[in-house]
């Protein structure tokens, strides 16, 4: 078994009394897939904020193949090779899809190789024919598809996709699952955060469960589903 890539010893966030995260430990191998779920406001998004960067003060401590990330801004963490898409696409809007993904590419230095890098990023999505078109004129899951393009236009080691079949039909979450396994299987360690319950099934080796800011368990899909705060907690069985 490989070693520990990513950690999250202790992590917790308060909002002034209101605690939204309490001393959460998750460790993650090179190249795993993670689900974690758990019901609205129970601290999934807050965890993601945490160890992406967005919230630079927390407890506890973030480290990515050995480098401790506390204190690191979001692009410091993403140059570390960290990536996340978010659960509203957020794309330049006066950019053409192929420019979106350049963006980050230019940011981190590769100018000279960035348009072909980009263009590498939107085939894997399979968006290449997309490349001159607005955000504006893209369907939903193509909206999807180019968040994921600019998450992994420097190649990732880690990607945190929140909730990337939001608002999704049957068809076009099985194409974002597809994606996702092809990037897992090019050497992506993948925390997947979705409600779609067959998505996160289907694709996950482990599972987290948060319930009100703490991790009540973790471990294969099918054991986790099947205890009974879980299926108290998050499915609603009592």
């Amino acid at each position: 078994m490989s070693e520990v890539f990513f950690r999250a010893a202790g992590v917790g966030k308060r909002f002034g009394g209101f605690v939204a995260l309490a001393e959460v430990d998750i460790e993650l191998r090179a190249g795993e897939r993670l689900g974690l779920i758990g019901p609205n406001g129970s601290g999934k998004s807050t965890f993601v904020n945490c160890i992406s960067g967005d919230f630079a003060e927390h407890d506890g401590q973030v480290s990515l193949a050995g480098t401790v990330l506390n204190g690191l801004k979001p692009h410091r963490r993403a140059r570390l090779g960290m990536a996340r898409t978010f659960q509203l696409p957020q794309p330049f809007n006066s950019l053409d899809v192929l420019e979106n993904v350049r963006v980050p590419l230019l940011f981190a230095g590769h100018a000279a190789e960035a348009t072909d890098r980009a263009m590498a990023c939107l085939e894997q999505v399979e968006m290449a024919d997309k490349a001159r078109k607005l955000p504006k004129e893209l369907t939903q899951v193509e909206q999807r598809r180019l968040e994921l393009a600019r998450a992994i236009a420097l190649n990732p080691r880690l990607l945190i996709a929140d909730e990337a079949m939001a608002g999704l039909s049957n068809a076009e979450v099985d194409q974002i699952i597809a994606l996702l396994f092809k990037l897992n299987e090019a050497g992506a360690a993948v925390i997947m955060i979705e409600h779609i319950m067959r998505a996160v099934t289907a694709f996950s080796e482990r599972l987290v469960v948060f319930v009100a800011g703490r991790k009540i368990a973790d471990g294969p899909p099918r054991d986790v589903l099947a205890l009974p705060e879980v299926e108290g907690a998050y499915l609603g069985k009592q």
